[in-house]
């Protein structure tokens, strides 16, 4: 029986690459580097915005991290007021979500973006009503693939366990952050990452489209 779906953010439910991109690019530029390719920043993100930072200056030509510090630091900054520009979500969204609320499913987000911005992008790009528990990053837990935060995420939606939740996500981090969290893990193709990086993982189902999550969750309900 599945009660609970529970959804990465960036490259899963909304498309912010060129979020990332503007907000990335913006902050290098203070250091005299050229702007990176907004298609590049699908394989920067991911993993919180530490590791997105190193990523991106060793890009750029940063490869002793001489302005690690600073740049994370003014990234977050012009990041916390430019969060929710240019990012829209990706096609079938809306209407998985209103399905999955028609059939009385609880819907989560679960992402490495601050806790904040986590909530200020899913107002912006699809309208928090969707959601009945959103968690980021926050101080303390460690960001995914480690479950602390998805195991939190289950109490605060009254105990659900995690073999009645179907985890979708586009990317390795969030393959190992579903498979080790023992719930029905969703890799799909419409993110920042492809295909054959999710087969890796072996998630139980690979998606190319969000409404065919649908058939999923009817499948694994009927009766």
């Amino acid at each position: 029986m599945i009660r609970c779906c529970m959804f990465d953010l960036d490259g899963t439910l909304l498309d912010t690459v060129e979020t990332l991109a503007y907000c990335g690019n913006t902050v290098l530029k203070k250091y005299g580097y050229a702007p990176i390719p907004s298609k590049q920043y699908q394989y920067f993100a991911g993993d919180g915005y530490k590791k997105q930072a190193e990523r991106v200056l060793l890009y750029a030509g940063d490869k002793e991290l001489t302005h690690y510090e600073s740049y994370c630091e003014e990234y977050m900054e012009f990041f916390k007021d430019n969060c929710t520009k240019l990012l829209k979500p990706y096609d079938g969204i809306k209407e998985l979500l209103n399905e999955l609320k028609k059939r009385g499913i609880k819907i989560a987000c679960f992402s490495n973006k601050s806790h904040q911005q986590t909530l200020d992008s899913l107002d912006a790009g699809v309208g928090l009503a969707y959601f009945d528990a959103v968690r980021g990053q926050m101080e303390g837990i460690p960001v995914k693939p480690d479950k602390t935060g998805a195991m939190l995420l289950l109490k605060e939606l009254g105990g659900i366990k995690p073999e009645e939740v179907l985890y979708f996500g586009d990317t390795n981090t969030d393959m190992k952050t579903g498979l080790s969290s023992g719930f029905t893990t969703i890799g799909v193709t419409w993110g920042f990452r492809p295909k054959e990086e999710l087969e890796q993982f072996h998630p139980q189902y690979i998606i190319n489209r969000p409404l065919e999550a649908l058939a999923i969750v009817d499948e694994k309900n009927k009766g």
